[in-house]
């Protein structure tokens, strides 16, 4: 008797382990990290297209009772996070972006340069930025000049590190501080974008073996290995 329910044993606690895993990756990727893919080059110079990267939800999560910030390592968003969020103009999608302006501030742009108005003082501060870039410029020329803007409160100033090739909040405006859901961690991956001379090259002429091969091992051809575990700043 004993021997027979042994089987049947295994496999409820297969599945019960199975649901736990389940549970616990649901509730990982829902409030402590999830992956994401880098799908344009706005933040090229940081963050290349095909970089796969973690991003912390928990070190932003809102906090609904003030006794959570004694005991929970929660920091607020400062300028120059990297952070995902969902603009007011496209909710339903995930947009990757720096925060360059604080709730509060006026911020302009004179020839490129992101000039800052502290809340309640009268000169602008430039900022340093190293990570900016003007990296393949398209699409975003009559957006490099911004006449003085000040920031509603609970809301944020995003931009892209390729400022020329970056449709951010000098197009659509601030974000919404529940808008935003998380802070680059890590790159955990980064794979070279297909082409017509890189790893996921027409295979035509090659035999079936040949073809097999070559694309079992084109990730492993086109990985940025030297990317692999780098944190973003």
């Amino acid at each position: 008797m004993a021997l027979k329910e042994r089987p049947r044993r295994f496999v409820v606690e297969y599945l019960q382990a199975a649901v736990v895993a389940i549970i616990f990756a649901l509730f990982v990727r829902t409030f402590l990290v999830q992956p994401f893919k880098i799908p344009s080059p706005s933040m090229e110079g940081s963050l290349l297209v095909g970089d796969h990267i973690l991003v912390n939800k928990f070190a932003l999560a809102p906090l609904s009772l003030p006794i959570e910030r004694l005991f929970l390592p929660i920091a607020g968003i400062r300028r120059g996070d990297i952070v995902v969020f969902r603009p007011p103009h496209d909710p339903a999608q995930d947009y990757i972006k720096r925060v360059i302006g604080l709730p509060g501030e006026t911020i302009r742009i004179i020839d490129q340069v992101v000039l800052v108005r502290p809340a309640g003082e009268e000169g602008y501060i430039p900022l340093v930025e190293p990570y900016a870039g003007h990296i393949d410029p398209v699409g975003a020329a009559d957006l490099k000049d911004l006449e003085p803007f000040t920031i509603p409160e609970g809301q944020y100033f995003v931009m892209g590190d390729n400022r020329d090739n970056s449709l951010d909040s000098r197009e659509w405006g601030t974000v919404p501080r529940d808008r935003i859901t998380g802070r680059g961690l890590l790159i955990y991956w980064s794979l070279e974008g297909a082409g017509e001379n890189g790893a996921y090259a027409a295979t035509r002429g090659q035999s079936a073996a040949r073809r097999l091969w070559t694309g079992a091992s084109a990730p492993f051809r086109a990985t940025r290995w030297e990317r692999t575990g780098l944190i973003i700043r």
